[in-house]
């Protein structure tokens, strides 16, 4: 048996890759709830403390760090980042969308 694997070489945005609605907003959300994890993680903090500091819910925690984030925005996730004493610096890159995303041109 061959099995011979291809390699597809994906975009920046793995959302965009499978075809996933709001691939940028999906990605903007999970790069700032893996920055969440990260400072969790090296600040060693349980569950409650973490929530109190964070000022969220214990369950928003638990929530993230499953990368259940459909309840946040990224204002909500910024916020938290904040109290997490982290700022956020945006740098922003705008390309032309794929011609199946592009809007049609009116005449």
């Amino acid at each position: 048996m061959n099995d011979e694997l291809e390699l597809v070489r994906g975009r920046d945005n793995p959302f965009e890759d499978v075809g996933l609605p709001e691939a940028d907003t999906k990605l903007i959300k999970a790069d700032l709830a893996a920055e969440i994890i990260a400072i969790l993680r090296e600040r060693r903090l349980t569950g409650a403390a973490a929530a109190k500091l964070a000022g969220v819910q214990t369950a928003d925690l638990s929530r993230i760090r499953n990368a259940d984030l459909s309840r946040f925005t990224i204002d909500r996730l910024v916020t938290i980042l904040n109290r997490l004493n982290r700022h956020i610096e945006v740098r922003l890159t705008v390309r032309a969308a794929p011609a199946e995303h592009s809007a049609p041109v009116l005449s």
